[in-house]
């Protein structure tokens, strides 16, 4: 049985014990018609509180029984209601026999073991990892049931229209269970909790989530909607208000306001969200920010962290980038371009990424590169400098063409962590997680082109 299940069953209870209350004043009072109409509702609560059980618990609960016997007994105190024997000592024992099977059926329902059913709503399969190790303890724990409902999301036009559409549960992994989002009935089935990692709503600029998959709007079909963002910032100091201002972009986000928990990947990043927050609703929140934001970790960390490089499956035309004539393999780099500096430095950005390409090809024989750009980079730059992406493709194809290096544009970023020997690239959120590793992580320089 569901949380919520029970939850409405001991709600029944709850109404069924009021009306034996109301009916007994009702009969003491003479006052029959009311005391039939209200037992007529007790019957027709029992049938759909014996509905309820039937579905969750199947035919064979023996709850069901004994509502049947408190149907039968309901019938004989309106018999004796209708033909005005209320008063007679018969009628006081079979409301007392009623008060007897409804304490047995409460009991009964105490009993029963509640499930909690979790939903998680990714919507680009690159990050996934932000809540996959979340997904695996819901997974493998026997009381809850985990659906995991890959949603659709759009690319916008500068006007703020919504342009492609993106649907991309056909590259989650194997070994995650896909529902569709049309096969699953929010409104009927009222999960327990459901997870997020998209918090924009229609705030975001250059890309959306179907608004039905809106923090505002999911909000009202569970009782604990959890917001853990698909990115890791580098650890900051909460005493800094430098560094709380820059960061307070990310906190005061409708994911965040609408959700009932906040789970960030630090106690020190919890403190930032929290004076950020503050800042922004009054010193008068600080309790609902303090119970709201927890700092319990990322699930991208955990990720990084569980992906070994003797597990990952490398692909073959990746391995012939990789591997030296004798077998052993080059030292891989993970080379990265966050959409903040192509936008920042447009051009120049370009060439000092042709001029990393000129480098690396040179040294191919002994360094592979593996190039993996930002996930969003296309939709943002598209959307927002439509000339520039045209430049930036160009660049692309050249280099995909020339496959003296490896291109993933694959949702697995884990892998590109696990399989390379250090990092080079824009800072990024990235940055923190390959720091985890302690593997070696440098920052490009735009500037140097030399």
């Amino acid at each position: 049985m569901r949380k919520t299940q029970k939850k409405e069953a001991e709600d029944f209870i709850g109404i069924l014990s009021r009306a034996h209350g109301a009916v007994k004043k009702a009969i003491k009072s003479d006052k029959n018609d009311i005391a039939m109409d209200i037992l007529v509702q007790c019957q027709d609560g029992a049938i759909k509180l014996g509905d309820l059980l039937e579905n969750a618990e199947g035919e064979d609960c023996p709850i069901i029984s004994m509502l049947e016997e408190y149907c039968e007994i309901i019938y004989q105190i309106y018999e004796n209601v209708r033909l005005t024997q209320s008063r007679g000592s018969g009628t006081k024992r079979l409301l007392e026999s009623l008060n007897r099977i409804l304490l047995q059926i409460k009991h009964g329902v105490e009993e029963l073991k509640a499930r909690t059913e979790a939903v998680f709503l990714p919507y680009n399969a690159s990050m996934w990892d932000s809540l996959e190790s979340v997904w695996k303890a819901a997974e493998e724990d026997p009381d809850c049931d985990a659906y995991v409902i890959p949603i659709p999301y759009y690319d916008k036009n500068p006007d703020g229209s919504f342009r492609e559409v993106h649907y991309e549960a056909d590259l989650f992994p194997d070994y995650v269970p896909i529902t569709g989002y049309n096969d699953y009935n929010f409104a009927d089935r009222r999960p327990d909790m459901i997870f997020i990692h998209n918090p924009y709503d229609d705030y975001n600029h250059v890309t959306s989530v179907h608004p039905f998959f809106y923090s505002k709007n999911l909000k009202q079909y569970t009782d604990k909607l959890v917001y853990i963002p698909y990115y890791v910032l580098a650890e900051p100091d909460p005493e800094n208000e430098v560094t709380v201002g820059g960061i307070k972009p990310f906190c005061t986000v409708p994911g965040v306001f609408y959700a009932d928990k906040v789970i960030v990947q630090s106690e020190a990043m919890r403190q930032v969200y929290i004076k950020a927050l503050i800042s922004e609703t009054g010193e008068e929140s600080r309790s609902v920010w303090e119970e709201k934001i927890l700092g319990l970790g990322s699930p991208k960390m955990d990720k990084v962290a569980d992906t070994r490089k003797e597990n990952v499956q490398v692909p073959e035309e990746w391995l012939k980038i990789i591997e030296k004539p004798d077998g052993s393999w080059k030292k891989i780099i993970f080379y990265n371009n966050s959409v903040t500096a192509l936008l920042q430095h447009e051009d120049k950005m370009l060439e000092k990424m042709k001029y990393v390409f000129r480098t690396f090809k040179e040294n191919q024989e002994e360094v592979a590169l593996l190039w993996r750009p930002h996930p969003l980079i296309r939709a943002t730059i598209e959307s927002m400098r439509p000339e520039l992406w045209e430049k930036y493709q160009k660049l692309v194809k050249q280099y995909r063409a020339e496959g003296w290096g490896i291109y993933d544009d694959t949702p697995d970023m884990d892998r590109a962590v696990a399989i390379s020997d250090g990092y080079y690239g824009d800072a990024s959120s990235i940055v923190q997680l390959y720091q985890e590793t302690g593997k070696p992580v440098m920052i490009q320089d735009v500037e140097v082109l030399e």
